[in-house]
């Protein structure tokens, strides 16, 4: 147990939060990252001209990531005032689940099908990590949150990978699982990632317990969930100046995670579209969730020593090399090279960025908050894939769209050097002082 406390997972609730990771991770490897976009691109829009299928799965994801956008803020604010926040948890896992499920039917030519349920699907796994992460801040103190917001990224990509790596056996060995070829290996596949999201869900709903509502002082006991939810979404707004650290530290965010989210996203689709094998995609993206284990676990410790923020910047500074190799890659080993950068740094990097976050913000309104914080990493999600886009049919290739993602991580970097951690923690906590808890 002494081992588990170090890494953040010392209590059963711990472990049963962290395992959402775990769950949802599968979504990102198997759907977002690799075998979905190759599939996409090579059965489901088959017959299409290259550019025209990579330019409409981008601006899929951008069309998901708008539906998150738009809808999460409020059903924050909702689930702080009612703690329904595992209740909304439930309701956007069903909708990803189910249309991950679905994914079984797509078939070749399938592209509007196909399209359709990864935007759903994105939805549903986007709006249910708002309330899982709105949880973090209720578990551990502020001393523990690098930790154990780490810890929930290693785990993620442990989950993520094992699914990953199962998924990679059943389609290059059919025979192995009793199928007949590696085309309904692949649906199966896609599939099993929803019979994966949904069994190691179970753990958090059973342990990781529901956080007590606090109103303001001035909410009364006959106030309307949608009424006091849409007050309190609205009062944030106003506030963002008491809470200012916080605010240009989400502006740092949305700048250099939309290049961490665009990296994630396009990854498969531009390899694939110069011509890299396959095989090769998936198993350089296995290796990146198996190196970001213990580089996840490392960034927390590390943000013991030299501070979150220091770490980050660590972290965006390799990305801009990863977007200056990215640009010359020719070769599967290339690929793999830069796999293996990418795992060093992109679980360390996000998990040290949600806990910054998680520190800087009232607890009474984690929702709400982390509401936001979605919204700014989804429209991150919004605006890279869409340049990536436009570059491509502007240019007619990816290499140039791949070497813009550079800005975000140094602007964003930019904007990161003005956040004054400390002051925004001591906001955060002056806040909570002044709240009275709920008779």
């Amino acid at each position: 147990m002494r081992l588990l406390d170090r890494l953040g997972l010392g209590r059963r609730d711990l472990r049963a939060w962290a395992m959402y990771d775990w769950a949802n991770s599968a979504f990102q490897t198997t759907i977002i990252a690799a075998v979905f976009p190759i599939y996409y691109q090579k059965v489901a829009a088959a017959g299409q001209p290259e550019a025209v299928a990579m330019s409409r799965f981008a601006w899929a994801t951008t069309l998901a990531i708008l539906i998150v956008a738009i809808v999460a803020p409020i059903l924050g604010a909702i689930a702080d005032y009612t703690a329904i926040k595992k209740r909304l948890l439930g309701i956007f896992l069903a909708i990803g689940a189910t249309a991950t499920a679905a994914m079984f039917w797509i078939q070749r030519g399938d592209w509007a099908f196909a399209l359709a349920l990864f935007v759903i699907g994105n939805v549903g796994v986007a709006g249910s990590i708002v309330f899982y992460e709105s949880l973090l801040p209720h578990l551990v103190g502020e001393a523990d949150l690098d930790r154990v917001s780490s810890a929930g990224y290693a785990i993620g990509y442990l989950g993520g990978g094992t699914l990953l790596a199962i998924n990679l056996l059943m389609i290059q060995k059919p025979s192995l699982f009793g199928l007949a070829d590696a085309g309904i290996a692949t649906r199966l596949s896609l599939a099993s990632v929803a019979v994966w999201w949904v069994l190691f869900s179970i753990p958090l709903f059973r342990s990781v317990p529901e956080p007590q509502t606090r109103r303001e002082p001035d909410e009364g006991p006959g106030t309307s969930a949608l009424a006091g939810g849409t007050r309190r979404l609205i009062e944030t707004f106003r506030e963002l100046r008491r809470y200012r650290d916080a605010f240009v530290f989400l502006l740092a965010f949305l700048l250099y995670n939309d290049g961490i989210q665009t990296m994630i996203r396009m990854a498969t689709i531009y390899g694939t579209g110069i011509g890299l094998p396959e095989s090769a995609m998936i198993g350089a993206l296995l290796l990146t969730q198996f190196i970001g284990v213990p580089a996840a676990f490392l960034f927390g410790m590390a943000a013991t020593r030299i501070g979150a923020r220091t770490a980050v910047f660590v972290g965006l500074a390799v990305y801009v090399l990863i977007t200056i190799l990215g640009y010359f890659m020719t070769t599967a080993a290339h690929f793999f090279a830069l796999a293996v950068l990418v795992g060093l740094v992109q679980g360390g990097t996000q998990a040290l960025s949600r806990s910054l976050f998680a520190s800087m913000i009232p607890r009474h309104k984690s929702s709400e908050f982390f509401a936001f914080f979605s919204v700014f990493e989804r429209y991150a999600g919004v605006l890279g894939p869409a340049i990536f886009a436009f570059v491509i049919e502007r240019s007619g290739s990816g290499r140039s769209a791949i070497l813009a993602v550079a800005a975000f991580f140094i602007i964003g970097g930019a904007v990161l050097v003005f956040v004054d951690v400390a002051r925004g923690r001591q906001a955060a906590r002056a806040a909570e002082a002044e709240l009275r808890p709920t008779s």
